[in-house]
C-alpha cells in the first residue's frame, strides 16, 4: 500500500458506477480505492474503519441513503469529519442542498467525464472541495431564489465579499488570483478568514452562503 497516496471509499448500489470509478481512480498516479460498499450503512461502517481521504457516496442507496451517510460521516457535530463527495444527478436538487447542509465538500454528477471525477477526489482531499461551474453552482443559484433581498450588513471586507462572490460562481484559487491581481497566500488568507467569519468549513459552504445571503447579487 503507497501510504501517500489518496485514500478512497467508493458507496454506490449499482456495481457497474463502482467498477467504472474504481478503473479510473485506480488507474490515476497517487490514488487508492480501498473499499467499496453497495449500501449506506455499510459505507458509514467502512468509512469509520478505514478513514479514507475522500468518501464517494451516492445519494439514493439502500439501507441509508446519502443524506444519511453523508450527516453521519461530516454533519454537525462530527468529531472528526471526512470528506464526502456526494453522487448525484439533476434531478435531485433538493437532496444536494440538504446533503450540502449535512456536511458535503462537493457534488459528482455520475455522467460526469473521468477528469471530473479526478478533479473531484485531489480536490476534496486537500480540503479544496470542488464547486463545478457544471453542477454546484446550477444548484446553489436555486438556494437564492426564494431568499429575501440581502442585508446591506455583512461580517465580511470588501475583497473578502469579492472572493466569495468569485468562489460561488465557481472559480479556483489561481483563477481568483488573476482575476483581483492577488497572490495566492493572500487569496488563501482571505479564504481562511471568510470561514472563520461565517462558520464555514469549506468552499461549498462559502459558495452556499454567497448566494443564500445574496451577496453573488450585490454589485
Amino acid at each position: 500500500m503507497n501510504d501517500t497516496a489518496i485514500r478512497v471509499l467508493i458507496a454506490d448500489d449499482q456495481e457497474l458506477v463502482r467498477m467504472g470509478f474504481r478503473l479510473i481512480l485506480g488507474a490515476q498516479p497517487g490514488i487508492e480505492v480501498v473499499g467499496e460498499a453497495a449500501d449506506g450503512a455499510a459505507c458509514v461502517e467502512l468509512a469509520r474503519r478505514l478513514r479514507p481521504d475522500v468518501c464517494l457516496v451516492d445519494i439514493r442507496m439502500p439501507k441509508l441513503d446519502g443524506l444519511d451517510v453523508t450527516r453521519a460521516l461530516a454533519g454537525p457535530g462530527v468529531h472528526h469529519p471526512m470528506r464526502v463527495v456526494v453522487i448525484t444527478t439533476f434531478d435531485q436538487d433538493d437532496y444536494v442542498h440538504t446533503a450540502l447542509r449535512n456536511g458535503a465538500c462537493g457534488f459528482l454528477l455520475k455522467d460526469a467525464p473521468p477528469s471530473l471525477l479526478i478533479e473531484a477526489v485531489r480536490a476534496a482531499a486537500r480540503g479544496d472541495a470542488l464547486v463545478s461551474p457544471a453542477v454546484t453552482v446550477r444548484l446553489l443559484k436555486q438556494l437564492s431564489a426564494t431568499q429575501p433581498a440581502p442585508d446591506a450588513d455583512s461580517p465580511l471586507t470588501d475583497r473578502e465579499l469579492d472572493v466569495a462572490r468569485l468562489v460561488a460562481v465557481g472559480r479556483t484559487n489561481q483563477e481568483i488570483c488573476a482575476q483581483l491581481v492577488v497572490s495566492l497566500s493572500t487569496v488563501k488568507s482571505h479564504l481562511a478568514s471568510i470561514q472563520q467569519k461565517i462558520d464555514a468549513r469549506n468552499r461549498v459552504e462559502i459558495a452556499a452562503w454567497a448566494w443564500e445571503s445574496g451577496t453573488v447579487r450585490k454589485r
